[in-house]
């Protein structure tokens, strides 16, 4: 009862995304739960099924997640890079749709660390010539 997966990672500031893509109805599962349940913005959602629908694998694949580390949004993004990652290992030609889109590449942004002698990354304490 071997059936045919399709396994990546994906990654967003702090966030790390597992992807499976099992031959299915569409579903969408996070962390067990469903997408809606777990991702309460649609925004959130619609990033996740972007490149489901650039491929036209909506209805093809159903899709469970296992993510952690940081805040929605970077989860939404991470699951995105995920799932166009898993796509691609499904089938190498959605590779130059998915890249023209720009899901292929990982974002680089990352929070600037806070400096000593200032009050965070960039922001400094309040200058005072006297």
């Amino acid at each position: 009862m071997a059936s045919i997966q399709h396994v990546a990672t994906g990654r967003r500031k702090r966030s790390i995304a597992r992807v499976k893509l099992v031959p299915g109805t569409g579903n969408i599962t996070v962390n067990k739960r469903t997408i809606e349940d777990y991702f309460p913005r649609e925004t959130l959602r619609m990033i996740i099924r972007q490149p489901l629908q650039i491929t036209g694998m909506t209805a093809k694949y159903d899709v469970i997640v296992s993510v952690n580390g940081g805040g929605d949004s970077g989860q939404a993004g991470a699951v995105r890079h995920g799932i166009s990652r898993a796509l691609v290992v499904a089938d190498a030609d959605f590779k130059s749709k998915l890249k023209k889109e720009g899901l292929m590449t990982r974002d680089p942004r990352e929070v600037e660390r806070k400096k000593y002698g200032q009050k965070g990354a960039r922001r400094r304490f309040q200058f005072s010539k006297r």
